[in-house]
């Protein structure tokens, strides 16, 4: 347990909620910004944290994602850019108080809003009073909370509050699912006051909320501050409670999913907006740094039938970019605090640096389909079994079998997979399906009576993380009832399960062929390093490698054509990407550049 650097060597701080929030008994304005540590490299905590105490805010608050901290059942990470503790000591170390909201749903954009995707597996309801859930959500606190209790405000810390659910107004009322979450936390140590946050209107605080057992009730809103205030405040009456109001998540920003334009909001409106939270509240900006969904873990909105994938960039236009560096919103944000609230001091932001290098020149390739055999070993069943069925959670699934063919023309069937599905027939590329596409015919020549093989490439793109849809049958991944040729179902399939995360056992020594998926790899040489970007707009679609470590999904549908690169992710000296493309359309170079690109989108977004 690392050390806890104390406010004071004889008496810890105290907060309360009362009629206002009280710090050591004096009234204190909670001035929040989000910054989510596992979507920024622990190098960047410092920068990020100093430019929120710069902009003259006290307190930073985080999500804690249950599926990065327990990706398999009973195995726990809270190692490098999941270590919790070196990230709220970083901000105590800058004078920081901190809000934390570890409950086992966090929404966020984020893969399965951090519910980890072995629970589909499970035999139970997810978010409810179901007792296998609450049996899980126990062995991850019992894991994750000891490593909390000892930074509370009370033990010398810096955590004000924690938070009980998140926005489980927006999904269900089970209010003794809502009673055994905070009953969990407080046998485990958690004595600071506890809230929840919702939207602010009177049926999701009604069925999201424990007001009657004096959990403290934040809404989450981006707008219209006396509106969505006033709500809240006819709430409370109701329940006799004087509390202070708070909006937990002030979207300054909005993210962004593939195919649509980007959103932005105007940074002056944006100022006025908050200061209008302010006159009558405490705040918590979402975001004001939002980072990097690297890996696979970008989340998934859900409209009808349609799933609507998030980017890699958590940008969120907010006041610091992706990269950490501060925008034309957090300079009218600083005046507009100068202005009203001089009270709050304010320094100078820090500033990255980025860099540029352009042309660096394909050192290698290889082809998916001969390589695979250093990246997966088969695992054979009868029928096709899904991605969770193999204890897989992200990324890709190959699917492989052998048929005969018994006309000139075989039509071939996948019938409910998900996400995205490419058919190779002895190789060649026969069809790309995407969503609810599959499962229409696909007509597939070859030889009579001549035995072929069948590969499909499954991608998870992202479960959706927000809304009923958490229930979902397409939460699972691959394919989940079968493939037909003809009328009847194929036997004997081969499973390759590739999460990709073992770059480094690719052989590049092995053979390469045009349309199919493969990786390229690209050596350069560094002396400084510094944050740039990956210009990939002349590439299809798929994953990127810095020196083994995934920085995300890559599509030229866009909006967005790069991928932010951490300066910390490079070395000097030697450095390797390695780009796994699978529509065939790559380029022999690649060109790190200063500033991100985008693909200019027109329309509407749903």
């Amino acid at each position: 347990m690392k050390a806890v650097l104390h406010r004071r060597e004889h008496q810890m701080a105290r907060f309360k909620i009362g009629h206002s929030f009280c710090l050591d008994d004096r009234e204190f304005k909670i001035l929040s910004g989000a910054i989510h540590y596992f979507r920024v490299q622990p190098e960047d905590w410092y920068h990020s944290l100093y430019n929120l105490k710069a902009l003259g805010f006290n307190t930073v608050e985080t999500y804690l994602p249950w599926n990065m901290h327990e990706p398999q059942k009973g195995v726990f990470n809270f190692q490098g850019i999941l270590d919790i503790e070196a990230f709220l000591q970083t901000a105590q170390d800058l004078g920081l108080y901190a809000i934390i909201r570890p409950s086992p749903f966090i929404c966020a954009e984020w893969e399965f809003g951090g519910l980890p995707a072995w629970l589909l597996n499970e035999n139970m309801r997810i978010r409810s009073s179901d007792e296998a859930f609450l049996q899980a959500v126990a062995s991850y606190y019992d894991e994750l909370l000891p490593r909390l209790t000892p930074r509370l405000l009370d033990n010398g810390g810096n955590i004000l509050m924690m938070q009980v659910e998140n926005e489980y107004g927006s999904y269900g009322e089970d209010k003794a699912y809502l009673r055994a979450i905070r009953q969990l936390m407080e046998e485990r140590g958690v004595t600071c006051p506890l809230f929840t946050s919702d939207g602010p209107w009177r049926a999701t605080l009604k069925a999201g909320t424990l007001i009657d057992d004096d959990v403290f009730v934040t809404g989450n809103f981006g707008s219209k501050a006396d509106y969505n205030f006033a709500q809240m405040q006819e709430f409370f009456d109701e329940h006799g409670k004087k509390w202070p109001l708070m909006c937990m998540e002030f979207w300054d920003g909005w993210f962004n999913r593939w195919k649509e334009p980007v959103i932005k909001r105007d940074p002056d409106e944006l100022a006025q907006a908050v200061h209008e939270v302010l006159q009558q509240g405490s705040i918590n900006l979402y975001m004001f740094h939002g980072g990097t969904n690297f890996g696979f873990m970008n989340g998934c909105s859900a409209r009808g039938v349609i799933d609507l994938p998030q980017v890699t960039s958590y940008d969120y236009d907010a006041l610091l970019d992706e990269r950490g560096n501060p925008t034309d919103k957090y300079y009218a944000v600083q005046r507009m605090l100068k202005e009203y609230y001089p009270e709050y001091p304010q320094m100078e932001p820090l500033v990255k640096e980025s860099f540029e290098l352009r042309n660096i020149p394909l050192s290698q390739k290889v082809s998916l389909f001969e390589t695979l055999p250093d990246l997966a070993q088969p695992i054979e069943s009868l029928y096709p079994m899904k991605m969770e069925e193999l204890g897989q959670n992200v990324g890709y699934l190959l699917y492989r079998t052998w048929a005969s063919w018994d006309a000139d023309q075989e039509r071939l069937r996948v019938i409910d997979g998900r996400d995205r599905m490419q058919l190779y027939v002895d190789g060649q590329h026969i069809a790309t399906q995407y969503q609810t596409e599959i499962g229409q015919d696909i007509m597939v020549d070859g030889q009579k009576k001549a035995e072929h093989q069948l590969d499909i490439l499954m991608e998870n793109m992202g479960r959706v993380n927000y809304g009923h849809k958490l229930l979902a049958d397409t939460q699972q991944k691959g394919i989940r009832t079968g493939v037909c040729k003809d009328l009847h179902f194929l036997l004997d399939w081969q499973h390759y399960p590739l999460p990709l995360d073992h770059p480094e056992k690719i052989d590049f020594s092995k053979g390469w062929q045009e349309k199919q998926p493969a990786f390229y790899a690209f050596d350069f040489k560094m002396k400084a390093l510094k944050d740039t970007y990956l210009d990939l707009s002349d590439f299809g679609k798929g994953v990127v490698f810095v020196n083994g470590v995934s920085i995300g999904r890559f599509w030229n549908v866009g909006p967005t054509l790069s991928l932010y690169i951490p300066h910390s992710l490079l070395r000097e000296g030697d450095n390797r990407i390695i780009i796994f493309e699978t529509e065939g359309v790559y380029s022999e170079t690649i060109h790190l550049v200063n500033q991100p690109t985008f693909k200019t989108i027109k329309g509407e977004n749903l």
